[in-house]
Order: C-alpha cells, then structure tokens, then sequence
C-alpha cells in the first residue's frame, strides 16, 4: 500500500459502525484521518437521517466527532442534482424527515397533482395511496428520481425492503425508470467530490458492501478499499468481478503514506 491518498470517501453503517454496535478500529481510522489532517466524506445512502442528526449520532453512541458537513447523504445528493437540473421547483417526496425536511428547506415546493420531480427514498411509513400519487405525477410527465438502488437493509429482524424496493413498485406502475441518485451511481459521487474539493485520482473510496461502496469507486474510476467488517463476506472476495483495490479485515490494517 503504497499510495498516498490527498483524501477519503467513507461509508458509515458496517464500515465506522455496525448497526448500533460500535467499530473500534473505525473510530481510531477517523482518529488517524483527523490527526494527519487529510480530508475526509462520510458518504452515506441513508436518507432517513439528516447530517445534523447523523453527526450527533456518531458523537454520542461512537465517540467520533466531525462537523455535519463531513456527512454526505444521499438527500443531498438529489437536492444538488435537482437544482443542477433546473427543471423546476416543485416536488413530491416519498420518503422520511432525513428527505422531506431537507428538500423543503433547500427551497423546494411541496406538490402532489403536477409536482417537477418525483423523489422517492426509504419510508417505513409509505401507504398506498402515497404510491399512487407519486404514480399519477410520474405519468404526467414529472422527473423520477430515486435516492438510491439498496433492494434490503440488515436489521435485526433480518433483511427488509429498502429504498431500492419501493422505487421499483413505481417502475411497475409508472413503466419509468428512475433515474438514480445514491452509492454506487455517478451522480453522488461528482457530488462528494465536489465537496471534498478533490479529482477521483486522489481520493479512496472505504466501505464494507461490494455491490454500493466498492462498486461506485470501480464504476467511477475511483480506488477502493473494501474492509470485511460488515456487508461482504471474506468468502465472496475471490468471487467479485472485478476487484477491490485493497482489501482489508478492518481499518487498524490500513496504512496512511504520507
């Protein structure tokens, strides 16, 4: 590992924690990153948590301390790629208060009949009859966007339906393609690289799930470092299709050169 990187895109859940389950080695990575001074993104798909509430998060159940900037969900991902798309202002959000409230706040217009775009992230509160409006909307010609493509999220249940699920009801419905926003799509990770001021030649992309981390580096020419504490097993690593950059057991392995 002998490549030093100016700066790092980092998951959250399964790479800095596991669940509700602190990661010590991640901590100290953070640690490590803070110490050095080299830039640093927590990019996460979670879209059910503002920055705000995810930086109080780590600060009170992990101990890690960052400014909320530092956290880069995928509701801000869309809320840039809207206003870059200029189509409008108007919206209609299926999804929790990490989506809604954000959206709102960056100046978008709540609207249910003829809205520019439909949004659609997790929402463990969705009915029916929010899938038809947002389905009436689609086929009247408004732009359909979805947070991010996880079909699951682990919990202690087991695996439940993400975003990714939800999404692809109104695919069915509408006979529409969204156009995708989260890990491990183009369009979250321009964005974080925007923010962290940085080229893809210069960054590293760390996370513990192949199919949204690792494959948004490989997909956007970006290095990766797969850490096997959380989603991807230590067994489905010589079965990838294409391999990480690096692969670790956890974070204390990796190697800052500067």
């Amino acid at each position: 590992m002998n490549m030093a990187y100016k700066g790092y895109l980092i998951d959250l859940d399964g790479t800095i924690y596991l669940g509700s389950e602190p990661i010590p080695a991640g901590k100290r990575f953070v640690e490590s990153l803070q110490e050095k001074k080299i830039p640093f993104l927590f990019v996460t798909n979670n879209t059910t948590k503002s920055p705000a509430t995810v930086q109080k998060r780590l600060a009170n159940e992990f101990d890690i301390y960052v400014e909320k900037d530092l956290v880069y969900t995928a509701s801000l991902a869309t809320i840039d790629y809207m206003k870059d798309d200029a189509k409008g202002r108007k919206v209609y959000v299926i999804g929790e208060a990490g989506l809604i409230d954000l959206i709102l706040e960056a100046g978008f217009i709540w609207e249910e009949e003829t809205p520019d775009y439909v949004v659609v992230g997790l929402d463990s509160e969705v009915t029916y009859e929010k899938f038809t409006i947002a389905t009436l909307a689609i086929q009247k010609g408004a732009s359909f966007i979805g947070t991010n493509s996880d079909k699951n999220l682990p919990t202690e249940r087991g695996l439940v339906p993400g975003a990714g699920a939800l999404i692809s009801l109104l695919e069915t419905a509408t006979q529409t393609k969204a156009v995708y926003v989260g890990k491990p799509e183009a369009v979250i990770m321009e964005k974080a690289l925007n923010r962290i001021a940085l080229t893809k030649d210069e960054v590293l992309m760390v996370g513990d799930n192949y199919e949204t981390d690792i494959r948004s580096g490989i997909n956007n020419d970006i290095d990766t470092l797969l850490v096997l504490s959380g989603f991807t097993p230590k067994s489905a690593v010589p079965l990838l299709a294409v391999a990480p950059t690096y692969v670790i057991n956890n974070l204390d392995e990796w190697e800052f050169d500067q």
